[in-house]
């Protein structure tokens, strides 16, 4: 039998120890994913972006990797935020022409295709959300990078750059 002051007590603890355990303060912080903005970023590494001829960094990123069919065919989908340092590689097993589209894919996009040795074979900048319209690398590839709309032009990114990557 529970008196009475055992149960407030227990009441107490569990109105306090309760929402730390679920992981919820009533508030999100800074920085935190809002759960509405789709599926959680998975940090698999970082890649960056460097200049043709000088090698020189021209922006690191924390990537998701897409390196399955099953990843692949999620890519961004149903995700309405992606943070600026944030983006997905997609790893394709042999080098080909490349064609993806933004069906279910909410934020803006920027596409840098790659080619097998990381050298940016093309950029296609700021891809319509929602849109079931083709996007392709326009000569064989066998990465892409997705990030932010607008990225690739604020950093100077452009055909002939590199991508390099760690996992």
């Amino acid at each position: 039998m529970v008196n009475r002051s055992s149960l407030v007590v227990y009441c107490t603890v569990f109105v306090i120890a309760f929402p730390i355990l679920v992981g919820w303060s009533g508030q999100r912080g800074a920085g935190q994913p809002n759960p509405e903005d789709g599926p959680k970023f998975m940090d698999d590494g970082q890649l960056v972006f460097l200049k043709h001829g000088t090698n020189a960094i021209i922006k690191m990123i924390q990537i998701e990797i897409a390196d399955n069919d099953a990843a692949r065919a999620q890519g961004l989908m149903w995700r309405k935020y992606m943070p600026e340092d944030d983006g997905m590689l997609f790893i394709f097993d042999t080098q080909q022409p490349l064609d993806f589209w933004m069906k279910n894919t909410y934020i803006p996009l920027d596409m840098v295709f790659a080619d097998k040795s990381g050298r940016i074979v093309s950029v296609y900048p700021e891809a319509t959300p929602l849109s079931e319209a083709s996007i392709t690398s326009g000569q064989p590839a066998e990465y892409v990078v997705e990030v932010n709309g607008g990225f690739c032009a604020r950093f100077g990114i452009s055909a002939g750059d590199r991508i390099e990557f760690e996992k």
